[in-house]
Formats: structure tokens, C-alpha cells, sequence
């Protein structure tokens, strides 16, 4: 059962790794037309820099993702090692990597509106006439196509893994 938990956190790592990897790849193209729809709209390109916002894979958007996988990575050592304390960890790990992904889902699906509420609170009267809509249709188009569904995929591997793995416990835990 280890050896099945184990693989089962090398998914949800790798589906954390593909979020930087693609970023890192795809992302200055993605701010490169984030940069020309601002410029469409007649604000400066600078409000992406001066108010935190990237398509890229630095700061947090790499930061996060890799300490996930780290984590999960370690995780799998331990079940690989049958350390008795990698059963309580990763009941705890795997919570809150599901807790996390529902955040991110969350936030993905209400950028727009986060996007403007974060503009409104700058009192900056340039930032407040941006067209946040069009400005993240934008960015999405410097992403490939099936990046879309990488993230669905992504996101069903988290869920999936860390359910089996949870399950897979449970199970053991009856058995004794």
C-alpha cells in the first residue's frame, strides 16, 4: 500500500511542477499580449509590474507549486521508507493540498473580479477604466490552447491522487 500512496504523491507533485514549467515557458508571451491589449486600451503597460501581476514563473507562482512538490515529494520517500509517521502527514498534506487546489480553482475562475477590486483599491483612475475581461482574455491567448487542458487534467490529477491516496489509508487503517 505504501508503494501505491507513494505514486499517488508523485502525481499530485507533478501536476504542482506543470504550473511553473508552463508559466515559465509560455508566460512572457502571455504578458507580452497582456502588454498590447493595455496598450489597445491606452494604459501604461507598467500597471502589471507596479501592482504585482504576472504570467510568468516568478514569485509565488513558482515559489508555491515547487514547495508542493517538494512536499509531496518527501512524502513519497517516507511511505517508500514505511516510516510510521507518514501516515498521519500525509493525511494532513493531502487535506490541505485539496484545500489549496479549491482555492486555486476558486481564484482562477474569480480573477476578473479580484483583478478589478485590486485596481479600485490603488484610487488610480487609469487602473479603474482598464477592461479586466479583456485584459486576461489576452493574457490567456499567449498560453497554448491545450494548456486549458492541461489544467483540467492537472486539477482531476490532484483531486484523483489525493483521494486514492486518502482512500488507501483508510482502508489500511480498517484492516488493522
Amino acid at each position: 500500500m505504501d508503494v501505491f500512496i507513494a505514486v499517488m504523491h508523485l502525481v499530485v507533485a507533478a501536476a504542482f511542477v506543470s504550473i511553473p514549467l508552463v508559466r515559465h515557458r509560455y508566460g512572457p508571451a502571455a504578458t507580452a499580449t497582456a502588454h498590447a491589449e493595455l496598450d489597445r486600451q491606452g494604459v501604461r503597460t507598467t500597471v502589471l509590474t507596479e501592482n504585482g501581476m504576472r504570467f510568468d514563473a516568478g514569485g509565488h507562482e513558482t515559489a508555491v507549486p515547487a514547495s508542493v512538490a517538494a512536499a509531496m515529494a518527501v512524502l513519497a520517500g517516507l511511505h517508500l521508507a514505511g516510516a510510521a509517521w507518514a501516515v498521519p502527514l500525509t493525511w494532513g498534506a493531502l487535506v490541505l493540498v485539496v484545500i489549496g487546489n479549491c482555492l486555486i480553482i476558486y481564484s482562477n475562475r474569480t480573477a476578473a473580479a479580484s483583478v478589478r477590486a485590486a485596481f479600485a483599491r490603488t484610487g488610480d483612475p487609469e487602473l479603474a477604466r482598464i477592461d479586466v475581461p479583456a485584459l486576461l482574455a489576452a493574457a490567456e491567448r499567449g498560453f497554448p490552447a491545450w494548456t486549458w487542458t492541461l489544467e483540467k487534467a492537472r486539477h482531476t490529477a490532484v483531486f484523483g491522487a489525493s483521494a486514492l491516496a486518502l482512500a488507501a489509508l483508510a482502508v489500511t487503517a480498517l484492516a488493522l
